[in-house]
């Protein structure tokens, strides 16, 4: 492989690697603490996301478990998670916040993937963007014609790899989503 090629592979993983992130937040049947660490949490005057201010475990598959490292957050931390219409309910309880997750209905689940489904274009639609940013530097690069050309191939053949993991991460997550 080239340099070029070697320059724009981290580019693919780092577009799939977003995607990933991004279809772990869809909340499935099961508790996950992936579902609020992202969450806006007011806290000290300023909005911070949840992992600043707490940790966030997951204590069976319908609980999550919110320890603030400050007590005095324990109602922001709560308010937070109210508010990022999740769902989701938030109860104080002493030093924690617990958090319940209720089941999805068929109704929810079919929204979810459907929602997995858009990420999952949004991936694809930066993967076409770094492909064009690639394009653009073999064309304006002074290698002979040939070398361009098996540089284009190799470079469709890294986008059509990273549309397989995106596709594959769209099958897990919808499987995931159906699973009662």
């Amino acid at each position: 492989m080239d340099d070029l090629t070697l320059q724009y592979s981290p580019k693919f993983q780092k577009v799939v690697d977003v995607v990933r992130s991004d279809l772990a937040t869809i909340r499935t049947g099961k508790a996950s603490p992936q579902l609020i660490e992202n969450a806006v949490v007011e806290a000290y005057g300023t909005k911070m996301k949840m992992v600043e201010v707490a940790t966030v475990t997951a204590s069976d598959p319908t609980t999550l478990i919110v320890t603030p490292f400050d007590q005095a957050n324990a109602g922001a931390i709560a308010t937070a998670i109210q508010s990022a219409n999740l769902g989701l309910t938030a109860i104080v309880e002493d030093t924690r916040v617990r958090v319940v997750v209720p089941p999805l209905s068929e109704e929810r689940r079919q929204e979810y993937v459907k929602l997995a489904s858009t990420k999952v274009e949004g991936g694809k639609v930066m993967l076409r963007q770094v492909r064009h940013d690639a394009m653009e530097d073999i064309s304006h690069s002074d290698l002979d014609e040939d070398t361009q050309k098996r540089l284009e191939k190799e470079l469709q053949t890294l986008v059509e790899q990273s549309v397989e993991k995106l596709e594959l991460l769209a099958s897990e997550k919808e499987q995931e989503l159906m699973k009662v």
